[in-house]
């Protein structure tokens, strides 16, 4: 064990009663500690926890969760801590218990187009390591590169591509789990099928580590798609007619690969981070990037459409200007973190009605003076608006103002039948909207439903509910 024994809250008794069980895999080294207060939300605990666990089996996290069940102590389950939502911190008389070390790939099935795989393996190199067996794991967030699949699956994930492939909830097959009390529990199927009692795997994914630790993940895999990429960049002269556009391109049958939507606030941050002048071509950009064998057809027919609604538009199917294209989409959060502190917020909508979304975005923007700029996953509906504002000496607190035109954001998207969040989870940061979308009765029965997996309520205590 590393640092020096806590005092008060019964910390001594605990952090020894943790070391006896799993020595070293137990730190109390204070950047340890502070390093798990925030994610990457940016929002911090008001102080630091207990200890970290950093679990490396499954019987690390059962002996974990044990002794936190007999001290009634809180444990917040963590990975790379990549979340935007909060759900992930640790603060005063809590517990972390990491999975991040339990990393490693432990069966691939060609035959069967699965894999086994413990919870702290990151995205990328998950897939880096499939590349070989010529398949891949679908869910494709903007964090793959260092967020891992079990935290992909506690927040089902999304990403650019879900709109094709689907987001993380597609493609889990089974779950192994370690309840508050470390009873260990194996859910699911390896079969495509199965519908064997109540499907407690789905319930699982999206649980923000409130009903149990997830410790090993049988995964759906698919085949490496074969054929071209086309893709496409087209300026518009507003956002709605861009949203109308990608709308368009949905409602006429088409799947492509990607599909995204910049507004102009987008275009002017992206245009200066970059050195180019992308707001002079419009207020607004769709790409639209086409795969597999019928990837030029597709594209072509996405481009008639976008056209036909007013879009200046070019289409590549030469992949380093493809690339040049995904690299304005991608330079969007770099962009706005140069402008000042980010609120990077997650909402979805019908995808009918993201000229609605937009407008109703622009409309709060320009009546509380906050900079919005909004990317749309279009294919799906999954808006980020994004709240720029001047953070106040260091705080991490995010202003009143700031959540007054949040607070006015969420509730537009839930009257235009949508959703307070569509990837990025409810963790702190959206509990209190929680009964807005959900109604008492429905948020009871969650409640209840907690209550069964964790009865003494330690399991991230605070979190979502």
């Amino acid at each position: 064990m590393n640092g020096t024994v806590p005092t008060g809250l019964g910390g001594d008794s605990i952090v020894s009663a943790l070391s006896a069980a799993l020595g070293d895999a137990v730190s109390i080294d204070p950047d340890a500690l502070a390093a798990v207060r925030r994610d990457k939300s940016g929002h911090r605990s008001a102080a630091a926890p207990l200890a970290v666990v950093t679990a490396r089996s499954i019987e690390d996290v059962r002996a974990a969760l044990r002794i936190a069940s007999e001290f009634g102590v809180p444990v917040v389950p963590r990975g790379a801590g990549t979340g935007l939502a909060g759900g992930a911190i640790a603060g005063r008389g809590e517990i972390v218990l990491s999975t991040l070390a339990m990393n490693r790939i432990l069966e691939v099935s060609a035959a069967d187009e699965l894999a086994v795989v413990e919870p702290g393996i990151l995205n990328g190199d998950f897939n880096t390591a499939l590349e070989p067996y010529g398949l891949w794991f679908a869910p494709d967030p903007a964090s793959r590169a260092i967020s891992t699949v079990g935290g992909n699956i506690a927040t089902n994930a999304g990403g650019l591509l879900c709109a094709k492939y689907g987001v993380t909830r597609e493609a889990v097959l089974g779950l192994k789990i370690v309840l508050a009390d470390g009873r260990l529990l194996s859910l699911g199927h390896r079969s495509v099928k199965g519908v064997t009692g109540l499907d407690l795997t789905a319930l699982m994914i999206g649980s923000e580590g409130t009903l149990g630790v997830i410790v090993e993940a049988t995964v759906r895999l698919r085949p490496l798609v074969r054929g071209g990429v086309a893709t496409i960049g087209a300026y518009f002269a507003d956002v709605a007619a861009a949203a109308s556009a990608s709308a368009a391109i949905t409602a006429a049958g088409l799947r492509p690969a990607a599909m995204e939507l910049l507004d102009g606030a987008s275009l002017r941050a992206i245009g200066s981070h970059l050195g180019l002048d992308l707001a002079s071509r419009g207020a607004a950009w769709l790409l639209v990037q086409t795969d597999g064998a019928a990837s030029g057809d597709e594209a072509a027919a996405a481009l008639e459409i976008i056209r036909s609604l007013g879009g200046d538009a070019e289409l590549t199917t030469d992949p380093e200007d493809g690339e040049r294209l995904l690299a304005i989409r991608r330079a969007f959060h770099p962009s706005l973190e140069a402008l000042g502190t980010v609120l990077i917020e997650d909402i979805a909508v019908p995808r009918s009605a993201l000229p609605q979304m937009f407008a109703a975005i622009a409309e709060i923007a320009e009546r509380f003076g906050i900079g919005i700029p909004t990317v749309a996953h279009a294919g799906d509906g999954n808006l980020h608006p994004n709240f720029v504002y001047e953070s106040d000496g260091g705080s991490t607190e995010v202003p009143a103002q700031v959540w007054a035109a949040a607070d006015e954001l969420f509730l537009a998207a839930l009257r235009l039948g949508g959703t307070l969040t569509g990837e990025h989870g409810v963790g702190i940061l959206k509990k209190r909207w929680l009964r807005e979308e959900l109604g008492d009765d429905q948020l009871e029965l969650q409640r209840q439903l907690k209550a069964v997996f964790d009865p003494r309520g330690i399991l991230n205590p605070g979190k979502v509910f």
